[in-house]
């Protein structure tokens, strides 16, 4: 039925266009002058007619001047006989009159007939494909991959060792049921994979359906929902049943917890969509038989608001988590990305890979991409390692904005900003290594310092955090000493500040005042935003210190950061000043600026506030001792 109303669109196509070139290639000409019968013989008599062409009634008349003139006569007269034309002095044509009645006639009666055929033909066709869309709209919308189109394998995902080989069991089970239920062991009904965004979990399930050589089933968590209750439910029964009919295959929903939250949140009752849906995907995941080769994996970033139902044993049997790359797999991710690209003999990709800390292996994708198209834009036929660091500059903090242009004020003042910041980190031991300083406005930001760590961190100490506010705060304490002023432009380095001063009192009880504990419960509502669900399970009073404690830890980082500045200040200068210069100043340059006055990374920077509360706590101490009662030895019964 596609087919024929396809065909019979195109059929009317096809006759509008001919009509349209008929029209435009029988332009009519310039109609001749009409002139009475009586009159055109009267040009004949004075002998001023060169030609007449009868065509039936019609007369066209060439005169001798060249004018052609139009006439009519009786179709039963003849112009020799009935009205007296001499044949010698005038040339007569005779032809045969075109019978367009007949062509007029089919136009006139057929052309309506398809036009009224046609309406009532869509008009049928709408109504059908709505009675079919109705009667389809409880059907899964799940996409298939066959196992012949071209597939992903675990070559093509690079890094999660672990992960893989978590996975390659289900392949094997996928493979090779028999030699599992054989000894007794069930099908892993679920695997659910937890991480960042850009982790890989999507190509990590392709991959596994692509080892398998099985059907993939691939949907996202929110294609089950939609405004009428009870929709949700009977596309999950749907899928499944596709999904067995199909066995053995992979089941994928992405994003899961658009479906799978916490149900019983007391503002939607028992019966809204989401949970009508995530009840039958519960049920039809229990309600698989033994020797159903059907594997449900699901992927999110939230497992903390999935319902605890979905995720017990018998339902999500494992859990995967994808952590982002170390260095070593951003290196492999790289490769596998960097494979149809061609790369110059200068491109190191070990050394992209310790410049990109905390990038996730789509980051990683985007940041070789962002390379190629810098490299194509330049005219190059390869891509440098001037495309590559280029690449992560704007991957991590935006493109270049050379349109934005400072006043030479505001340039002096951002200079001593950057070079603030990156003086106490060259001093502080905890603080990292400055990779980059400049002055050029990228994203947001009017400048920007880059400081790349050594190594991988996975633990971080109070030290190191205390070394990074007051790196944060350098921007704006250098301001400060420099022009007895203070601007707007270290409100995303306070903003920052804040938050981490935070969560060292609140999360990861650095507090030496409130001691090791947490503060502030975590309990996202279904319904309710982030903040709106978290639970103040401490006092006002407690809540009052929290804030003090902040502003220590912010007021001793500033300070720390004073210190440094102050007594460091030509550098500040030779920085600054360089920066104002050139613009930018790369790391081997910022080095270069220490080696002649021969400066190191302290091993502590002991501010006021931290030696008086040394004294204090020796103070503290001796008298606890002088208080302190002496123990007299025990009496041992004999």
């Amino acid at each position: 039925m596609k087919k024929i109303s396809r065909n019979f669109i195109y059929f009317i196509l096809a006759i509008l266009v001919v009509a349209t070139i008929y029209t435009f290639f029988n332009q009519p000409q310039a109609e001749p002058k009409k002139v009475d019968l009586s009159k055109a013989l009267q040009e004949v008599k004075n002998e001023d007619v060169e030609k007449i062409t009868e065509e039936g009634e019609k007369l066209t008349i060439v005169l001798k001047n060249g004018e052609r003139q139009v006439s009519q006569k009786n179709p039963n007269e003849s112009l020799v006989k009935d009205l007296g034309v001499d044949p010698s002095k005038v040339n007569i044509e005779y032809k045969k009159p075109e019978d367009r009645t007949f062509i007029l006639n089919i136009i006139s009666t057929i052309l309506p007939f398809l036009l009224i055929v046609g309406f009532f033909y869509f008009i049928m066709r709408q109504a059908q494909a709505g009675s079919s869309q109705a009667l389809s709209f409880g059907k899964s919308r799940a996409r298939l991959f066959g196992p012949d189109k071209k597939q992903v394998t675990f070559k093509d995902v690079a890094g999660a060792k672990e992960a893989k080989d978590e996975l390659n069991e289900v392949v094997d089970f996928l493979k090779n049921p028999r030699k599992f239920t054989s000894i007794g062991a069930r099908t892993p009904k679920g695997v659910l994979m937890v991480g960042p965004p850009g982790t890989g979990k999507t190509l990590l399930a392709k991959a596994v359906a692509g080892e398998a050589a099985v059907p993939f089933f691939s949907i996202s968590g929110s294609e089950f929902v939609e405004m009428f209750v009870g929709v949700g439910a009977s596309r999950v029964r749907d899928l499944f049943q596709k999904a067995k009919r199909n066995a053995p295959c992979i089941v994928f929903i992405d994003e899961i917890d658009a479906v799978g939250r916490q149900r019983g949140a007391g503002l939607g009752g028992s019966h809204d969509e989401r949970e009508q849906t995530l009840n039958q995907i519960l049920v039809e995941m229990d309600g698989f038989d033994t020797d159903t080769n059907v594997i449900i994996m699901s992927a999110t970033n939230r497992p903390d608001v999935l319902d605890p139902a979905l995720l017990r044993p018998g339902r999500f049997d494992r859990r995967i988590v994808l952590d982002l790359p170390d260095i070593k797999d951003r290196e492999d991710i790289l490769k596998v990305h960097a494979r149809n690209k061609p790369l110059s003999s200068d491109v190191d990709l070990n050394k992209v890979a310790q410049r990109t800390p905390g990038f996730s292996g789509a980051d990683l994708s985007n940041l070789i991409n962002e390379a190629a198209i810098l490299a194509a834009r330049r005219n190059k036929r390869e891509i440098n390692m001037e495309e590559l660091t280029s690449s992560i500059e704007k991957v991590m903090l935006g493109p270049e904005r050379k349109s934005h242009i400072l006043t030479e004020k505001e340039k002096m003042i951002t200079a001593y900003h950057e070079a603030g910041h990156a003086l106490v980190a060259k001093i502080l031991p905890k603080a990292d290594p400055v990779h980059k300083v400049s002055i050029v406005a990228r994203g947001m930001a009017a400048g920007y310092t880059w400081n790349l760590p050594q190594e991988d961190q996975h633990l971080y100490s109070r030290s190191k955090f205390m070394d990074d506010l007051a790196m944060m705060l350098g921007g704006r304490t250098a301001e400060e000493e420099k022009f007895n002023e203070i601007t707007t432009g270290a409100e995303n380095d306070l903003r920052k500040a804040t938050k981490l001063a935070r969560k060292m009192v609140t999360e990861f009880g650095m507090s030496k005042k409130l001691g090791p504990l947490t503060f502030g419960h975590k309990d996202e509502l279904v319904f309710l935003g982030r903040e709106l669900g978290e639970q103040q399970n401490y006092s006002e009073k407690i809540a009052s210190e929290i804030d003090e404690e902040v502003s220590s830890i912010i007021a001793g980082a500033q300070q720390k950061a004073r210190e440094v500045i102050k007594k460091h200040k030509d550098n500040l200068e030779k920085i600054a000043k360089k920066l104002i210069k050139e613009e930018t100043i790369e790391g081997e340059e910022f080095e270069k600026i220490f080696e002649k006055s021969k400066v190191k990374k302290v091993e502590k920077v002991v501010t006021k506030d931290a030696k008086e509360r040394k004294e204090k706590t020796k103070e503290q101490k001796g008298l606890e001792q002088v208080q302190k009662p002496e123990l007299k030895p025990k009496e041992v019964n004999p």
